[in-house]
């Protein structure tokens, strides 16, 4: 059956009666979005875990690592809003992939560069091609998985940032001790080709069953760029991204450094704290996408079903700053480890909201829009951790991150209020 494509995909409260498996296609699917999220994070977190070596190579300075930084970060930032009108345009079949493939050798390509320049175009290329992963992804799952199903689906696509950031800390240095950066750049990249040839054995997103075990409800006709940004939930999206994901950016490319220069955490030490930091976000993830489904199971509307987890993720970050106290590492490890994992909870649910809000064919947009505004606020924080790391300064990034979820779900609950979402007919 050919898929609605101009359909709202809604979150139902309970499935129904009768309803068919799903079969193994869509987890596979899920799979290989599963593993592109992990190597675009592998590829993202590979400079901040080889900066010791790469500072001692080139002569580089906090300075230069945050230039970098911001500017891989803001050019992932521009192209996000044509990441997702790409995908929606090309499809899946042939957009992720070529998205892939892009990112693999841009990678790569870092091996062989040598000045700050040539690091730049590196990591704008990077960025650029990267940026397609979070539309892409979030509109493959639409499109295999039914409503009820679809909040643990992105919660274990969620989970893929994490398992990469737990896999590459522990892999990448140990490859980079033995056999240098520059190899370690290229193995990385050559993992995501792997993937593009894998991604084509896949069937064609055309064959997707779900709007046959959906209810799904009519879109309005018209729908365009004007009014997707008139669109008060395009902004909530936006904006909770935007006070949101400068947490995560700053855990990820900053992390390394912070456990460096506060505990003297070297590259052969400093694996196994990172690992454990994202293996606590891991099943932060996991739990996000579980309890909104545990909870509509049991007859809680979707709109609680999300916001309560929304509200108890926000409460926990609010220790982080304790992390700037403590001593030992493992404390801080815990701490930091306990954010990252509320983060993916709260990141989850928000995925969850556009899903329910915004027709398919608007999807892959809106949800780079979203992304838009969590990489700006992810320039905006890595310029100014950049300028307060060289003066040993993190009291004021700490702040911002422990109260920013809280704000992030009052801005939610006043762009988003709850909506009634109907159930399967």
């Amino acid at each position: 059956m050919k898929p609605e494509t101009d359909a709202v995909v809604v979150l139902a409260t309970a499935p129904a009666p009768g309803r068919r498996p799903l079969g193994w296609v869509p987890w596979l699917v899920l799979a290989c979005v599963f593993v592109a999220t992990a190597l675009n994070y592998a590829d993202r977190q590979s400079m901040a875990l080889l900066k010791p070596m790469i500072d001692a190579d080139l002569g580089w300075t906090q300075a230069d690592y945050g230039l970098v930084m911001t500017v891989f970060q803001a050019a992932g930032m521009v192209a996000l809003v044509g990441a997702g009108w790409f995908v929606d345009k090309v499809g899946l079949r042939w957009g992720y992939p070529l998205a892939v493939a892009a990112w693999s050798l841009a990678a790569m390509a870092h091996a062989g560069a040598r000045t700050m320049g040539q690091f730049l175009a590196c990591r704008v290329i990077l960025g650029v091609a990267e940026a397609a992963n979070t539309p892409a992804a979030a509109k493959a799952v639409a499109r295999w998985f039914p409503a009820d199903r679809r909040s643990t689906a992105i919660g274990l696509m969620n989970a893929a940032p994490n398992v990469g950031a737990v896999v590459t800390p522990l892999v990448l240095p140990w490859l980079a001790v033995h056999w240098g950066w520059h190899v370690t750049f290229i193995l990385t990249g050559a993992a995501g080709l792997v993937w593009v040839a894998a991604w084509f054995l896949l069937p064609s997103d055309r064959a997707a069953p779900v709007q046959a075990r959906t209810a799904p409800v009519p879109a309005e006709p018209g729908w365009s760029w004007g009014r997707l940004l008139r669109d008060r939930h395009c902004w909530g999206v936006a904006g909770a991204k935007f006070l949101t994901d400068p947490v995560w950016w700053f855990m990820l490319l900053w992390m390394p450094d912070f456990f460096h220069q506060r505990f003297g955490l070297d590259m052969g030490h400093i694996g196994a704290p990172i690992a454990t930091v994202y293996a606590m976000a891991t099943v932060g993830a996991l739990a996000g996408g579980a309890v909104p489904s545990w909870l509509l199971r049991r007859g809680v509307t979707p709109d609680l079903a999300r916001r309560i987890p929304m509200a108890v993720c926000a409460l926990l970050v609010l220790p982080l700053p304790l992390a700037l106290t403590v001593d030992s590492p493992w404390p801080a490890v815990a701490l930091v480890g306990l954010v990252l994992a509320a983060h993916q909870g709260f990141s989850t649910n928000i995925f969850a909201l556009a899903a329910d809000a915004f027709p398919a064919r608007t999807l892959g947009t809106a949800i780079g829009i979203g992304a838009l505004g969590g990489n700006l606020g992810g320039v905006l924080i890595l310029q100014a951790t950049s300028w307060l790391a060289a003066r040993g300064g993190y009291q004021p990034l700490f702040l911002y991150c422990a109260v920013a979820y809280v704000l992030a779900f009052l801005l939610l609950r006043v762009l988003l209020p709850r909506r009634k979402i109907p159930p399967f007919s």
